[in-house]
């Protein structure tokens, strides 16, 4: 008998990121290495020292994987007879709109805590453009939020251990549009996680999809 062509098809696993978060630190904050409770898959506390984003554009986060290949062709065939990876970037983009301390740190390239970092809001608030550009190293967190079929969160997480600012977009001010601060970071390896991105997908939602 054959395989009906329905098998293996889950409308319950489509998901959707219908909340997305976006944490940033400083280097020298500690990793983000549990962002669950163990036991229920609640999501835990986020630690000190990353701060919020904020809201962001409806177009949420693209996380863009630029993957390059080498190739190897031969004479005897119109494929290429081996194929290796060159290179395999990660970044991800987002455009913040508020105005707030940690939109502007890490477009203007200011720390986000201690000496040098803006202070909270209502306070005065001043910066000079470097003559020589300061570009440090983050720690970005990004969460998704979903909920499965139960009414229970499930969250996609993506954490990028050692991150940098790779390109931002125009600053415009306008009277027909929010203030922006378009950014895109790429990914690096850090070695003590020794990776330069680490996911967990878990939430109480996802582990009522076990299968019995």
């Amino acid at each position: 008998m054959s395989t009906p062509l329905e098998t293996g098809l889950h409308t319950e696993y489509i998901r959707k990121q219908l909340v997305q978060a976006v944490f940033a630190a400083d280097y020298a904050t500690a990793a983000i290495t549990a962002p669950f409770n163990p036991v229920d898959g609640v999501l835990a506390a986020i630690p000190a020292g990353y701060v919020p984003v904020g809201y962001t554009t409806d177009d949420g986060v693209t996380f863009t994987s630029d993957l390059s290949m080498s190739d190897v062709t031969s004479s005897q065939s119109v494929e290429p007879t081996r194929s290796d990876v060159e290179s395999d970037v990660l970044s991800a983009q987002f455009a913040p709109q508020e105005t707030n301390a940690a939109t502007l740190a890490l477009y203007e390239g200011l720390p986000l805590s201690g000496t040098g970092a803006l202070p909270a809001i209502g306070e005065a608030w001043q910066w000079d453009r470097a003559a020589t550009p300061n570009n440090p190293f983050r720690r970005l967190l990004f969460i998704g939020l979903d909920y499965g079929d139960d009414g229970g969160e499930i969250y996609v997480i993506k954490f990028f251990p050692r991150a940098r600012l790779t390109s931002k977009d125009d600053e415009q001010w306008a009277r027909s549009t929010e203030t922006q601060h378009p950014v895109t970071f790429n990914a690096y390896r850090d070695s003590a996680l020794g990776t330069s991105c680490r996911n967990w997908v878990d939430g109480p939602g996802w582990r009522s999809m076990a299968t019995p």
